[in-house]
């Protein structure tokens, strides 16, 4: 019987313990830390050794095989003494996709990942698909393989889970856009996490499509470097496109896909604003056409979604200022899209782990619309020395119930409260979701 070790008691660690277990294999699971008691209860249901506050070495470095969670990175003491000795190590997609004959389609991408990987399920959804959702959303996706049975998968992959993927095929990938974001874990080189997006792509054949945003620059000069044996399908709002979907007008989408007719869909039916959403909603319905959806259901789907938990999420509007959400927006891009969507004068509160971030990007739609800042984060210099000449008002806390007070003081009528960190959660909070979740409860209790 092949021993397979797991490291990390996460969604992911312990979705591949399950599989490890139903597929017969000897499993442990270990974690540094303390493990979530919804998931030592799945363990112990499914009768899975594992250990928590550290790391048995002697029962890890025998493994034949390491299921590593994506949290963890390479450069982990264990993780390097894995690799020295030779141990195969790979990611829970990885290991997953092995027991899974389901047409895949797969999302990455700096930002829009969530949002789109959620169109495309819920258009699925409403095309009466047997499908599942996993990857770096939902339930894990080893979880699912070794419980339920999908015909589909959408799955969101971040550059993490791509790392430690190698034989693992989409049938369908998505790259949304690539702008720089965990240059930490990528030892501050651009390339190589430019590479770990584009992972991806490997394995793919010419029966296969790939959907890119031909107006990202990054991703642009980065196929011209390598050959993707999938059939390239763009999506644009700069430029008139032979397949793929772009701008007809400022008013219509259009989308083509083979030698058939194209077909339209207008802006104002979108059920999501903002350019940023232009592009999701575009990498969608080329999927959808793909998929081989009629017209009418990606239409109509892409007019009825209601948008993503942490990504521009209206909260409440409390004494005519409207709180705003967007804890997803943990890189300067996504931040970015933020703010660039606002039509009010905005209370930013902004904070948390810096990525090695350059916030120049934001300063001229922060000198447009910025009427005051919140720092929550251990360490907000950055901030202070990047917005300090062009921001009126910044003040900092360390919590999402004083950022919301703070917010509430500095903010009038008719502005918008919007949570926009552009930093990771970590040095606060669990991660986004708990930073979302704690603003919106101090919102409410406004």
């Amino acid at each position: 019987m092949s021993r397979i070790a797991i490291l990390g008691g996460g969604e992911s660690g312990v979705g591949s313990a399950v599989l490890a277990k139903v597929k017969g294999f000897d499993v442990f699971l270990s974690d540094m830390g303390q493990i979530d008691g919804k998931y030592t209860d799945i363990l112990e249901q499914w009768g899975i050794p594992y250990e928590t506050g550290g790391h048995s070495e002697d029962k890890i470095l025998n493994a034949d095989e390491v299921i590593k969670s994506p949290g963890i990175p390479m450069t982990a003491p264990l993780v390097a003494k894995l690799r020295q000795q030779g141990t195969r190590i790979i990611s829970e997609i990885e290991f997953a996709g092995r027991y899974d004959n389901a047409k895949k389609i797969c999302i990455t991408g700096s930002n829009g990942k969530t949002t789109t990987t959620s169109l495309i399920y819920y258009l699925l959804q409403q095309a009466g698909l047997n499908v599942g959702l996993g990857g770096n959303i939902g339930k894990s996706y080893a979880f699912q393989v070794a419980t339920e049975q999908y015909d589909y998968y959408v799955l969101e992959l971040s550059s993490f889970q791509l790392d430690n993927m190698y034989d693992f095929k989409a049938d369908i990938a998505i790259i949304t856009n690539i702008t720089p974001d965990h240059l930490d874990r990528y030892d501050h080189n651009m390339e190589n996490y430019v590479k770990a997006k584009f992972r991806i792509t490997q394995n793919m054949d010419k029966d296969d499509c790939f959907i890119f945003c031909s107006d990202d620059e990054i991703t642009i000069n980065h196929l011209s470097q390598i050959i993707v044996k999938a059939k390239m399908l763009p999506f644009s709002q700069k430029q008139t496109l032979e397949q793929g979907a772009w701008l007809k007008d400022e008013e219509t989408i259009s989308i083509k896909v083979s030698d058939e007719q194209e077909s339209n869909i207008f802006l104002k039916e979108l059920a999501l604003g903002g350019k940023h959403n232009v592009y999701n909603s575009m990498a969608a319905a080329i999927a959808g056409k793909v998929m081989d959806i009629d017209n009418e259901v990606i239409r109509e789907s892409l007019g009825s979604f209601q948008a993503v938990e942490h990504r521009l999420e209206k909260v409440l509007n409390v004494g005519g200022v409207l709180y705003i959400n967007d804890s997803k927006a943990t890189n300067v891009d996504a931040a970015w899209y933020g703010l660039e969507c606002q039509t009010r004068p905005v209370v930013w509160i902004v904070g948390g782990k810096d990525k090695g971030n350059d916030y120049a990007p934001l300063i001229p739609l922060a000198k447009e619309k910025v009427r005051a800042m919140v720092c929550m984060g251990l360490h907000n210099e950055k901030f202070h020395e990047s917005f300090g000449d062009v921001v009126p008002v910044i003040e900092d806390c360390t919590s999402a119930a004083d950022a919301v007070k703070i917010a509430s003081r500095l903010a009038k009528e008719g502005d918008v409260v919007l949570l926009s960190p552009c930093c990771a959660s970590f040095d606060l909070f669990k991660s986004y979701e708990d930073r979302g979740r704690q603003f919106k409860e101090a919102v409410r209790k406004l």
